[in-house]
């Protein structure tokens, strides 16, 4: 069974995707650039500054798999 993980603590997908797609236990991310979930804009102009808002962009849908009760 697959399940859509889908949370607005990530950026919203721009096209025909998911944030991540759970298959049992495991869930499946294909990519993530840096938009901040709140504004939908790229965060950050530095190569540290982007690569902290995807980790926590990552963070947040890996927590929203873990814990589908927290997909909101």
């Amino acid at each position: 069974m697959k399940d859509v993980v889908l949370t607005n603590h990530g950026p919203k997908p721009i096209g025909p995707y998911s944030q991540a797609i759970k298959s049992q236990w495991v869930p499946v991310h294909s990519g993530q650039i840096a938009l901040d979930p709140a504004s939908g804009e790229f965060a950050g102009v530095t190569v540290q500054q982007q690569t902290g808002r995807v980790l926590e962009n990552l963070k947040a849908i890996l927590e929203a798999a873990a814990h589908p009760s927290a997909m909101s």
